[in-house]
């Protein structure tokens, strides 16, 4: 893998066991909105967010690499091209002040079909181990829809401790966590 990964490629950024996590590329637009926009997944994405708004993520996260050297990656089966999911480290201010804000933020989201097979541990692991190599250690910040059973499980194992709990500027509350790289 060696060096910063800061740019598209053609190839994968990181190769796990059952996983391909690659860079953002205008072709995964529409397969990454289909999976945010299963009810299953929005519900915990906030007030109802649009395919305006799930576009505009997915930019944000694609747009976090050029501008901070880390962002959200791309989640496909090993060998397989259908986007099954995203996940990383990425940059994305949420209006929470500037001890979360300025913070780099952890995030998955793995779609309903592909759920209970470890896939988004899988794949934060390796975005987690990525972010260590490239950055050093950093604190880096988590939020989750406090009645996102599975995700605030998922965040206690991949070593995030919950810090606080709080409010999104749309009112959705939220489980604030925090963990080193």
């Amino acid at each position: 893998m060696g060096g910063r990964n800061t740019g598209m490629t053609g190839q994968p950024v990181i190769v796990t066991e059952r996983l391909e996590l690659w860079h953002p590329q205008r072709g995964d637009i529409d397969q990454t909105i289909a999976i945010v926009m299963q009810e299953h997944t929005r519900r915990f994405l906030g007030a109802n967010p649009t395919v305006d708004d799930n576009h505009a993520r997915f930019l944000r996260q694609a747009g976090s690499w050029m501008i901070y050297g880390y962002g959200g990656l791309t989640v496909r089966e090993r060998g397989k091209a259908p986007v099954i999911g995203s996940c990383g480290i990425f940059h994305s201010r949420r209006g929470l002040g500037d001890r979360f804000d300025d913070m780099p933020e952890a995030g998955w989201i793995i779609a309903a079909e592909h759920e209970g097979k470890g896939y988004a541990t899988e794949a934060m692991r390796a975005a987690i181990d990525l972010f260590a190599r490239d950055h050093g250690p950093a604190r880096i910040m988590c939020i989750i829809d406090a009645d996102n059973a599975a995700s605030n499980r998922l965040a206690g194992k991949l070593g995030f401790e919950q810090r606080e709990i709080g409010t999104l500027p749309d009112g959705s509350s939220i489980l604030i966590y925090d963990r080193m790289a």
